[in-house]
């Protein structure tokens, strides 16, 4: 069994077999999100989405970033545990992307929605993905 104090006097005990399990689903989920999803956010949703108006050369690279992520995340859904490096770089990457646009957000007030957008779903990715990935060496990566 593995257990996660989420907070003071909770826990949370979870087999590493379910919790490999849950994370394959999202590893997969949020990879199809990022590869097909984030475009059409960027069009329903621009003040929680797309940072400058229309096709800017920022959204295409943000594109292509986050939709090549996305074909690694599908891949590492097969397999997470031997992809554990990949998974912590999108925990990180995703913390780090979203606390800098958060900052943004702050000094620019026209930003705000993104604190309610992007910047909300970058830490639910790092959120879900640390708390679903097992620690240690010695877990089975079948």
């Amino acid at each position: 069994m593995y257990t996660v104090q989420c907070f003071e006097g909770a826990k949370d005990t979870m087999s590493v077999a379910d919790r490999v399990k849950y994370l394959r689903i999202a590893l997969l989920v949020m990879g199809l999100i990022f590869i097909f999803g984030i475009y059409p956010l960027t069009i329903v949703w621009p003040s929680g989405w797309s940072w400058n108006p229309g096709q800017s050369e920022y959204l295409q690279m943000i594109l292509g970033i986050y939709a090549t992520l996305g074909v690694f995340l599908v891949i590492a859904s097969r397999n997470p545990m031997a992809h554990r490096s990949l998974i912590w770089f999108t925990v990180w990457s995703s913390v780090v992307h979203g606390g800098i646009m958060a900052a943004q957000a702050f000094a620019n007030t026209q930003y705000m929605g993104h604190l309610w957008g992007d910047v909300s779903a970058l830490f639910v990715v790092a959120i879900v993905l640390a708390l679903l990935t097992p620690r240690g060496g010695g877990v089975s990566t079948t």
